[in-house]
């Protein structure tokens, strides 16, 4: 520790800089932030504000809470976004239902549905959740979500990518701040 201090003291700092870093392509950052700036004041305004996000599996094979949970790791980063998951339906904003819904969980699902607080966004991720798929006639599933309760977004898929859930999550932040505007 002292040898590293007295390194420092005597050759001063010993970081080193990128090449290059002084010469940044302001120009380049300008024209990426001119496409937020296009935006109306309520679309960024609306993009701006946090989202909690509850997920709810009501019987699909994994591969969409799979995604879901990439979601959260440094390649897409949402919480970058504002966009978290809650343990809790009282405090969310989404409830992201995965997977066709099973005999067993649609009492659960009707539930949560019924703790989200108003205005609240539905999002069925997968085809499970948006159509059935494959499992639609099977003896323990009961059908697609919108059959039990009102889907407000689908984002098909087996499973979708990462990216088509953060669009599509990005897209309920400026559909929840629609439905808040015309509660008012």
């Amino acid at each position: 520790m002292f040898d590293l201090l007295k390194i420092c003291l005597t050759k001063g700092n010993t970081v080193e800089r990128e090449a290059g870093f002084e010469k940044l392509d302001i120009d380049f950052f300008k024209k990426d932030l001119s496409r937020i700036n296009k935006l109306d004041f309520k679309t960024r305004h609306s993009l701006s504000k946090s989202l909690m996000v509850r997920h709810l599996d009501t019987g699909s094979c994994n591969a969409e809470e799979a995604e879901l949970i990439a979601l959260s790791n440094p390649i897409y980063d949402i919480s970058r976004f504002g966009i978290e998951f809650t343990p809790s339906p009282r405090h969310a904003d989404v409830l992201a239902i995965t997977g066709p819904v099973t005999r067993h969980l649609k009492t659960a699902m009707e539930r949560t549905y019924k703790a989200t607080p108003d205005p609240k966004i539905v999002i069925a991720i997968g085809d499970g959740a948006c159509n059935g798929s494959i499992y639609e006639k099977t003896y323990a599933c009961l059908g697609r979500v919108d059959q039990f309760i009102p889907v407000d977004l689908y984002i098909p898929g087996n499973p979708p990518t990462p990216e088509e859930i953060l669009k599509g999550f990005l897209v309920c932040k400026i559909l929840l701040s629609k439905k808040k505007y015309q509660n008012l």
